[in-house]
């Protein structure tokens, strides 16, 4: 039996309404791995050290490590000799055949493969014979007991993917019309590991399970989480209406040109039509992205993601799912139309790579009151919410500075939509409103003040409507408050 974090359920009440629960049981998880963490502890212990000095580490590498070593499980020996007889080209293939083996096996106390030998991960089979040894080390070195130990590590790292993760499958699933999280009986999880290389993310596909494992580093990895999910929902579709792309295959000897795309591409034209039209979502999903990534996809060799991108304002014209409209994207490709427009591409030999800004200079120390705010807050985001109460309170009790009187009453406002006090939670957004606030605290507020009024026994449609209105009427409101308010807006109209 697997054991498992428990899956980050989105708070209740009115509060879950601005990141709907796309990351429910049995669909999409945001979790740690049992597996996983034994696979790796394994190996950390075994001798990969692959970056281990980068300050990118989550500390949980070195105490774990240490933790294995301390209790010298006697299978150690075996485990050094089997890595180093199955070494791998590289630190991140070394990496890579793990991560594969252990998504791959039932986990403790056999470890067992999922599945028959010839339905393995190609890289695995270089592993043959390491379940025999993880049994004993799971054993002898106490691995339940150090996952026990390292739950808050894990919790904590949950956390800070949980809200920007469940935002980028919500983006994806409103753009897509997608009420579920795919096909029935298919499973997008994203596994969060702290005991691999840093800045690493891998995807893996078995079955009808689709797997993002994503290692530390210092900055979360969403664009590639939610590149993986729209790989998820859409490369299944391209395989559904593949006779759409046969009459259209001709097109795709054009991307044999791109040094850099990839030969499965090159060989497999509905594989490289159903990643232009992931592109082409992408940029569609994150205006951010837009034409750049476009044009940038199409020098990279994924030759019809600029007519996905085009074709795609039509889509959002219509009513139908994406599922039902994407034999009509496949149909739309005029063979004449792409082959003047990628005659006019020039293909690059190497990936865009994402540019380091300096340092920002540091910032000016901050009051008394903005480290009181700022405490309160982290209060709030730990849901130690008696604390957080507290903290938001004692900012009321001193002297007004601007704003800040204002984000107490946020604060306090947001709790008691927490705690289900939906008559507090207005008086608190309406004195949030009355104190002075900031872009950031006006616009949320009006937004949360509408969806208390649809909250009700009788839904006050009208004044849900002036509060979306007055939210994207206030200039510098933030982004998260724009779009709910436009989202939550245009399914107020008639």
């Amino acid at each position: 039996m697997e054991l498992r974090l428990p899956s980050l359920l989105l708070a209740a009440g009115l509060l879950s309404m601005s990141c709907p629960n796309v990351l429910r049981a049995q669909q999409n998880q945001l979790d740690g791995h049992l597996t996983l963490f034994t696979v790796l502890t394994a190996i950390n212990a075994a001798g990969y050290d692959a970056d281990l000095d980068s300050p990118s580490n989550h500390p949980l590498r070195q105490q774990v490590r240490k933790a294995v070593l301390a209790r010298k499980p006697a299978s150690l020996e075996r485990l050094r000799n089997l890595f180093q007889a199955r070494r791998a080209m590289n630190w991140n293939a070394e990496l890579s055949q793990y991560i594969s083996y252990a998504l791959s096996v039932e986990g403790p106390p056999d470890f067992k493969p999922r599945f028959s030998p010839n339905r393995m991960p190609p890289d695995t089979i270089a592993l043959e014979g390491l379940g025999s040894v993880l049994a004993d080390f799971y054993r002898e070195a106490g691995i339940a007991e150090i996952w026990v130990l390292a739950q808050p590590a894990f919790d904590e790292a949950i956390e800070r993917y949980h809200e920007p993760v469940t935002k980028a499958l919500f983006d994806a699933n409103m753009y897509l019309r997608n009420p579920t999280s795919g096909m029935t009986g298919r499973r997008f999880q994203v596994i969060i590991d702290l005991l691999g290389a840093p800045n690493q993310v891998h995807t893996r596909s078995f079955a009808d399970d689709y797997y993002v494992v994503v290692t530390h580093g210092p900055r979360t990895r969403i664009e590639e989480i939610r590149h993986a999910y729209l790989h998820y929902l859409i490369d299944p579709l391209a395989i559904r209406y593949q006779q759409n792309l046969e009459p259209k295959r001709p097109i795709g000897d054009l991307a044999h040109g791109s040094p850099l795309l990839n030969e499965a591409y090159k060989n497999d034209f509905v594989l490289l039509a159903g990643m232009c039209l992931v592109k082409a979502v992408e940029a569609r999903v994150d205006r951010s992205l837009g034409v750049r990534h476009v044009e940038q996809a199409m020098r990279e060799g994924f030759i019809l993601t600029a007519h996905f991108y085009e074709a795609l304002a039509t889509y959002e014209k219509q009513e139908q799912a994406f599922r039902l409209y994407a034999p009509n994207l496949f149909d739309s490709i005029d063979l004449r139309k792409e082959d003047e427009r990628i005659a006019r591409v020039e293909f690059v030999s190497k990936e865009q790579t994402r540019v380091v800004k300096p340092k920002p200079p540091a910032p000016p120390p901050m009051s008394e009151m903005e480290k009181a705010v700022t405490a309160a807050e982290s209060l709030y985001e730990q849901r130690d919410l008696p604390r957080a109460r507290e903290a938001f309170q004692e900012i009321l009790r001193r002297p007004p500075v601007p704003g800040a009187h204002a984000k107490a009453w946020f604060g306090l406002a947001r709790i008691a939509t927490l705690e289900k006090q939906p008559e507090r939670a207005l008086e608190f957004f309406e004195k949030t409103l009355e104190s002075g606030p900031e872009p950031f605290e006006r616009g949320w507020a009006h937004v949360y003040l509408a969806r208390l009024a649809l909250a009700t026994s009788e839904p006050d449609a009208e004044a849900a409507r002036r509060h979306y209105q007055a939210a994207l009427a206030v200039d510098g409101v933030s982004d998260g408050a724009r779009k709910a308010a436009h989202n939550e807006l245009a399914r107020l109209q008639p």
